[in-house]
Order: structure tokens, then C-alpha cells, then sequence
């Protein structure tokens, strides 16, 4: 035994002498591999799916039978959707291992066979791709893993009219215009009345289905607030302009009624706000934030009518937008009041700028934007603005310069409250037409309000109305998801069984055409202690009391190589939020190819093993239920009259934050809106950012000066973020972390067997850092784009080192690295004195995790 125990310390000593980072190694998941052992929590899943009734939803929680259910789910998109039987019975294995209980349907509407359901007339649904479906949802049914199925998310209605005026998937017009909502209609008695070969049940009677969802990230306030309803096929514009008088019509009696409402409040312009607007006094007045690694340059030249211009030329861009933009502070806004700003502009390239009127002190908060798109040739640009806040030090923002070099010229730039009118030349009762979004700013406030609320009172219609028919008329059994909240406001959203909520950190952006596999970044930052929270609190902020609330869709985008954390951090969040699921977006894009052996693109999962390896620990945070749930929530009330008016001026986007509740709240307490008729003024809780924001019960900390997380309940432990050699105490573990190649690691310890870290048991412990393809290209220093150079397998990853002292008192411990599928390899030297062990790990062992047992 002795001379083990020197062994040990020999060992330690010589892994301890790494003094840099080493090179990163292969490391590939089996695509289909369902291998026992430690790393498989299958056995947490009950099955099959449904086994207990279908899943119901009792007060704001989702139960099966008798049991509290947490979804812990992934996407499939397109094709994967339909694959062989095969290979669906190595896919539902494989999720099951990982404790996915939930598999989202998702773009199944998209396309015909084989990426899609349709037939060949995008009408009827193909048999062979029924069948394709129907055996993958039997086969996870029998693995214990539901299904959630959508219904409209992409496919371009056949036969609509079409035009320029037209958003992506008809969204906003299939809410209002009737033919397509018979359309989605019909889908829907398609897939939900067909009757699975395999489970011999219809889907609108499947217990395995946990959730069914109306149409994805749509909603009419939402596309109107973006401007893209205002150029709608005259078709369109009928149709919505016949409803708004219809709904005028029964509110005013007659063209009296209506002119005393609509001009009560009318007014002029307001007077100049802005200094040196015109660069007449070269750039006084105006300030070029230049952030992080940004650079640019601003000259004075002349425009092309002899007016003094700013061209701003950035010549190196940041990792975030907003790295570069111009603003100017000493400004006041009124909250609801509508500011008009106008300029002059073009660019050396057509890119989209932003507008914003926001706060000039902490929180910096925005209280109102706009986008736009300058061309290479002068425009003339005229934009309206609403307030969100009152704020006596505000600044005018403008933005969105700062992802890619170029030139903007800007001139002539105005801004002041806008003028309010009521009925404009020649409108008249009975026939008003519709609300351009921008023009519509410049009504008094009785005709806004009547605008936004047709459009509320449409689009809730449009909801519930779905819902009722696909319960009343379809019999369907699960609980009803409408969209995405932020698409739709979370108090319409309320109106149905689910609140849904989604969120990226650090989507790719496109600066010149969307989804261009050329001309794309991805910021190469982490989300980990970064002051604001990162997403997190965007998302927890749109709860809305007595409803559960899943997020259906989150990831980190790759190639960031910081990814690893999304789930950890999403898992320890939500659970303290007391959340009913969590999704990744996604397992898989593809239709056949799953043993890729490498990174795949911006979102799957399934070939990520940086990301797969921390899901065993993600579904103890969440599903098992780790991390203790905070007390009563923070509410913020809002009333269905409030609702409204918020969205007069934050569109479908407003949430806790502003309603009263402060937005870093969210990482400390549960956070929640409450529609009621009677609000209170909300008892905020006192946050200072500076400080490290721990939760309630004690167990999770934001800590924005050590950028990190820290994850320390009695069964599950992490440390999450910058690494700096110092010993981290969790409880009575204790992470030391070594040199790694970019000072920041994810480093998870798990119980997976037994009471505590002290006694008899296993644990996983994974480690988690760097990812790249082999001969992946980096098109920048900072790591932000790869374009099309994504390179080829196998997937590079980097061991982390690091020493992981546990309290094991006398016991006998062992540990192993384990191999890519989840099997003791490698054993490694443990040395235990005093009570403690310790164990180290790092890249020697060429792996993601390791065990430990302690007998």
C-alpha cells in the first residue's frame, strides 16, 4: 500500500510540472452508442414515455400522473426528422443515455421528401416520411422520451399572393389572413388525426406527446412593430384594413365620435433636441465610441447636396455590434412620448445601422430603437421612436457599425418630439386605412391606443381561437404552446397552457445577406459572469405567474469556443427558476449524415462533444433536481389594459424589467409577471452588479468580477468560467485549476450514486474547454468566423488540467479517465490524506470525463 501511495505522489508531482497548455487531441462521441456505465442516465427516465396518462398541467407545473415532469429536450430540424429505422433506434438510445426525455419537431413543415413531411403538392403529407416519424416517435416513446410537436414553422403557404411586402413564412399575415390559418388548420388535422403504425394511437391521443406548439416565433405585434406588414400585397392589406374599421366601427358610432377621441391630444413638432446636427461645427457635440478591439475613424466631408457630412470609417471591427457607434448625451425623453429623427445617409457597402434613444448611465439601458438599411447612394431616412422610460440623461445612439469595416456617411441629422395628429387628410369613419408602423408614431395617443389594440385583441384571437380548435375539434390531449414569447407578448402568450421563451448567446449575425455561409461572425466570448447576466435574466423575466414555462429553444452558437457552458449555466438557472423545460437547438439539422465525427454548423449538438459530455450533469441540475428552488417570485404586475399600452411602446418585447423589476433580479430570485386588474407597485429587490449575485438557497453565483459561475449544492458542482490557478472551494470540494489555453474552463462534479461527496458512491467529473475541427481556418484573430472553412473530422478538443479534492475520509477511492464512450480507460494516480483525496486531471488522458468511486 505504501508503495502505491509514493507511486501516487510521483505521478501527481510529474502531472502538476505542466507549466503550458497542451495540444489539443481527437475526441469523437459515437453517434449511436448507448453504452452503460456512469455517463448513462437513461435509468432516470421513465418508461415508456406516457406510461402514467398524458402529461397535464396542474397550477403552473407539468405533471405526469402524480409526478412533477422537467422536459430536458433537444430539436430535431428538417430532415433529421425522418430517419431510417435503423438509425432512429440508435438515435432514441443515445438521447435516452444523456437524459434527453424530450425531442421537438421542428421545420418538418419546410420542405417536400426526404427533408420534409409533404408530398409533392406542399398540400398532402408524404406516406414514407409518416413513417420515417411514426417509427422514431415510437422508438423514443419506448426510451422514455416524449414529443413535442410543431405545427406551422416554415412552410411557405402554396398559392398565397407573394411580393416584396411578404416576411420570411407569411409570419404576422397567417395570424389575420383566413386562408392560411385554414391551412395550418388542415395540417394540423392531418398529423394530429393520423394514427402512429407503431404506438396504434393518433397523435391527438398519444400520451408520448407532451406538447403541441401552434407556429413558431410569429405574431402580429411583433411583424407590424418591425415594419413588416407595412408594404403588404394588396390582398393582405384588405383583409387587415377591413377588420380595423370593422373594430373602429363597433367602438365609435360615427365620424364625431371617432375625430373627438382620435384629436384630444394633437400637437406640433416639438423643437430642435439635437446640437451640431447639421457637422457644421466639424464634431462638437458628438462622441465615436470605439470598444474593445474596434477602430474607426470619423472625417467631415460634404454630402451630395454641399451639406457637411461625418464619415465614419472602421477600419477594425469589435466582436460585438455596438463596438463602434456615434452618439450624443444631454437629451431628455418622456416615457410614451414618440421622438422623430431624421438624416441623411448612405454607405461604402449596404449594411443595416440602428437607432436608439437610451440611458447614459448604468444600466445603459435602451428605452427605444430602430433599424435601418443605408444603400451605397444618398437616402433620405425619417424614423419614429418611442420612449419606453422618463430619463433626464439620455443620449441618441447610432449604432450597429462596429461587426465588419466599411464606411457610413451621415448628415443632416434632426431630432425632436414628433408631432401628434389624430385623422389625417381625407380618413374618415369607415374607412381608415391600417397603421404603418413609423407614420403611426406620429398619431395622437387615443389613435395608438386603438391601433395597438386591435392588433392585441387580433392576435389574441388568433391564439386562442387555434387553441380551441385543436382541443375542441381535434380532441388533442397535451398541453398547448402558442409561440415564443418576445414574438408574441408573454401576457397573450399566458392565454394558453405553456409560456414559452427563446434565446442564443451570441447568435451569428450576417452583415450583408442572412445566413450567407461566407459573410457571417460569431463573438467569441463567454457568457459567464459577463456583467447583465448574459440572457439568462431575458429569459426568466418573461415567466408570467400560475403558467409553467419551458424554453423551447437555447444554445450557444458555434464555432465560439466557449460553448461548453450553455447547458450548465441554462440548466442551473432554470432549475433555481423552477422551470417545466429546457430544449437545445439543435441535436441535428441532418438527414442522414449523423456520424459526422465533427462540429456541423452554428447549433447541432449531436457532433459537439465539448457540449454532449455536460449533459448527464445538466440533467441532475435540472431534471434531478439539484439546485434548490428560490421562494416565492419577484412580481411584477401588469394589468390587460397595462399590457397593452406597454406594447404601444416596447412592442411584443417587454418583460419584468419593465414593469418594475430590476433585470439582474432573475439571478438572485425566482422572477415572474402577474396579470392582474389590481397592480401593486412590485417590492424590487436591491441588486448591485458589482457584487457577486448569489441565489437565494446559496448554491449559484454570478460573479462578474472573477467572471465566472459557481455551481455548489450537496449534489452537483461546477466551476464555470475564468480559471486562475487558484484553489476554488465548493462546499468541501475543493477545484484547482492549471494552465489551459484560454484561462477559462467548464468543470462540472456530479453525484451520480450515492448521499454525499463524503460517502460511498460514483461521481462524473467533466472538463471542458476549447473545440475546433481539424484544419478549421479562422478568418480572424479573434476567432469570430471561419466562413466556409469549417474544417474536416475529427473534432479537436482541449484537456482541461486540474486537481479535484474530495472529502472521502478513509474510504478506498478510485478513478479512471474514460473513453469517447463513456467507459473506464485510463486509471489514474489518487493520493488521500488527512480525509481528503485528490485527483488530477488534464490532457494526458485524452478525454472529457472521468470517474470517480469511492467504496
Amino acid at each position: 500500500m505504501s508503495h502505491l501511495v509514493l507511486l501516487s505522489v510521483a505521478c501527481v508531482l510529474v502531472l502538476s510540472s505542466w507549466a503550458m497548455p497542451a495540444p489539443m487531441f481527437p475526441f469523437v462521441l459515437p453517434w449511436n452508442d448507448a453504452s452503460g456505465g456512469v455517463t448513462n442516465v437513461s435509468d432516470w427516465l421513465e418508461k415508456p414515455a406516457g406510461k402514467n396518462g398524458f402529461v397535464q398541467v396542474r397550477g403552473e407545473h407539468l405533471f405526469a400522473g402524480e409526478k412533477r415532469l422537467r422536459l430536458m429536450g433537444v430539436n430535431l430540424a428538417f430532415g433529421a426528422n425522418f430517419p431510417t429505422h435503423t438509425d432512429a433506434d440508435g438515435i432514441a438510445a443515445r438521447l435516452a443515455r444523456f437524459g434527453i426525455n424530450c425531442v421537438r419537431f421542428h421545420h418538418m413543415d419546410n420542405q417536400r421528401a426526404p427533408a420534409g413531411i409533404w408530398a409533392a403538392d406542399m398540400k398532402t403529407l408524404d406516406p414514407g416520411q409518416l413513417d420515417r416519424l411514426d417509427y422514431l416517435i415510437a422508438a423514443l416513446k419506448k426510451q422514455g422520451i416524449y414529443s413535442d410537436l410543431n405545427l406551422h414553422v416554415s412552410r411557405e403557404y402554396p398559392d398565397m399572393p407573394r411580393g416584396p411586402g411578404v416576411s420570411g413564412y407569411f409570419k404576422g399575415l397567417d395570424l389575420f389572413y383566413p386562408p392560411m390559418i385554414d391551412m395550418q388548420k388542415d395540417y394540423a388535422r392531418q398529423l394530429l388525426g393520423h394514427v402512429n403504425a407503431y404506438t396504434k394511437n393518433a397523435y391527438s391521443h398519444e400520451p408520448a406527446v407532451a406538447i403541441v406548439e401552434i407556429n413558431n416565433e410569429d405574431g402580429l405585434i411583433c411583424e407590424w412593430w418591425n415594419g413588416a406588414l407595412d408594404n403588404m400585397p394588396e390582398a393582405y392589406r384588405t383583409e387587415l384594413t377591413t377588420r380595423w374599421n370593422h373594430w373602429l366601427s363597433e367602438k365609435y358610432a360615427d365620424q364625431k365620435a371617432l375625430t373627438g377621441s382620435w384629436q384630444t391630444g394633437s400637437k406640433a413638432p416639438g423643437e430642435e433636441m439635437l446640437k451640431n446636427g447639421d457637422f457644421g461645427n466639424v464634431q462638437s457635440s458628438w462622441f465615436l465610441e470605439q470598444h474593445a478591439d474596434a477602430k474607426a475613424e470619423a472625417t467631415i466631408e460634404q454630402n451630395d447636396t454641399g451639406h457637411s457630412a461625418m464619415k465614419i470609417n472602421v477600419t477594425h471591427p469589435g466582436t460585438e455590434n455596438w463596438h463602434v457607434q456615434l452618439s450624443q448625451v444631454g437629451l431628455t425623453f418622456q416615457k410614451g412620448q414618440a421622438y422623430r429623427i431624421s438624416f441623411r445617409a448612405k454607405a461604402s457597402e449596404k449594411r443595416a445601422i440602428s437607432i436608439a434613444i437610451c440611458q447614459s448611465t448604468e444600466p445603459w439601458r435602451a428605452l427605444g430603437t430602430a433599424e435601418t438599411t443605408l444603400e451605397t447612394q444618398w437616402k433620405d431616412f425619417t424614423l419614429s421612436i418611442p420612449s419606453a422610460a422618463d430619463e433626464s440623461k439620455g443620449r441618441l445612439v447610432i449604432g450597429s457599425m462596429g461587426s465588419a469595416v466599411g464606411m457610413v456617411w451621415l448628415s443632416q441629422i434632426k431630432l425632436s418630439e414628433a408631432g401628434l395628429t389624430g385623422l389625417d387628410a381625407g380618413e374618415v369613419w369607415g374607412s381608415v386605412p391600417f397603421f404603418r408602423r413609423n407614420a403611426s408614431m406620429q398619431r395622437t395617443p387615443n389613435a395608438q391606443r386603438d391601433w395597438m389594440t386591435f392588433l392585441w385583441k387580433t392576435e389574441e384571437a388568433y391564439w386562442v381561437g387555434m387553441s380551441a380548435f385543436l382541443k375542441n375539434e381535434l380532441g388533442v390531449k397535451a398541453p398547448i404552446v402558442g409561440s415564443a414569447t418576445a414574438f408574441s407578448p408573454p401576457t397573450i402568450q399566458s392565454k394558453l397552457d405553456i409560456v414559452d421563451v427563446h434565446a442564443y448567446w451570441q447568435h451569428p449575425s450576417f452583415p450583408k445577406r442572412d445566413w450567407s455561409n461566407v459573410d457571417w461572425s460569431v463573438n467569441n466570448v463567454p457568457m459567464s459572469g459577463v456583467p447583465g447576466g448574459g440572457v439568462i435574466p431575458g429569459m426568466a423575466q418573461r415567466r408570467v405567474v400560475g403558467k409553467p414555462f419551458i424554453c423551447t429553444e437555447f444554445n450557444a452558437s458555434a464555432p465560439n469556443t466557449y460553448s461548453s457552458e450553455a447547458f450548465l449555466l441554462l440548466g442551473a438557472y432554470a432549475a433555481m427558476q423552477d422551470w417545466d423545460g429546457l430544449f437545445a437547438f439543435a441535436y441535428s439539422h441532418r438527414t442522414n449524415d449523423w456520424d459526422e465525427q465533427k462540429m456541423t454548423g452554428f447549433f447541432d449538438i449531436d457532433q459537439h462533444p465539448n457540449k454532449m459530455v455536460t449533459l448527464p450533469a445538466v440533467a441532475a441540475l435540472f431534471e434531478r433536481g439539484d439546485v434548490a428552488i428560490g421562494s416565492n417570485p419577484l412580481v411584477a404586475d401588469v394589468s390587460a389594459d397595462g399590457s397593452i399600452k406597454q406594447s404601444m411602446v416596447s412592442g411584443p418585447w417587454w418583460m419584468a424589467q419593465d414593469l418594475g423589476q430590476p433585470k439582474l433580479a432573475a439571478l438572485v430570485q425566482r422572477v415572474a409577471i402577474r396579470e392582474t386588474e389590481s397592480p401593486a407597485k412590485p417590492a424590487a429587490l436591491p441588486i448591485d452588479p458589482n457584487k457577486p449575485l448569489i441565489s437565494q438557497g446559496g448554491e449559484l453565483t454570478w460573479d462578474v468580477a472573477q467572471k465566472r459561475v459557481i455551481v455548489d449544492t450537496p449534489l452537483s458542482k461546477a466551476l464555470i468560467g475564468k480559471t486562475d490557478g487558484k484553489p476554488v472551494r465548493l462546499g468541501d470540494v475543493t477545484i484547482k485549476t492549471l494552465p489551459n489555453m484560454q484561462d477559462w474552463a467548464a468543470i462540472s462534479i456530479t453525484l451520480m450514486s450515492g448521499k454525499s461527496f463524503s460517502s460511498a458512491g460514483s461521481i462524473l467529473i467533466t472538463a471542458t474547454g476549447n473545440l475546433e475541427n481539424t484544419g478549421m481556418q479562422w478568418k480572424t484573430a479573434t476567432r469570430t468566423s471561419v466562413g466556409r472553412n469549417w474544417g474536416k473530422a475529427p473534432s479537436l478538443v482541449e484537456g482541461i488540467p486540474a486537481i479535484v479534492t474530495l472529502p472521502t475520509g478513509d474510504r478506498i477511492v478510485k478513478a479512471w479517465a474514460l473513453n469517447d464512450r463513456g467507459a473506464r480507460w485510463k486509471e489514474l494516480p489518487v493520493v488521500s490524506t488527512n480525509g481528503a483525496t485528490t485527483i488530477e486531471i488534464g490532457p494526458a488522458y485524452q478525454t472529457l470525463w472521468y470517474e470517480v468511486e469511492i467504496k
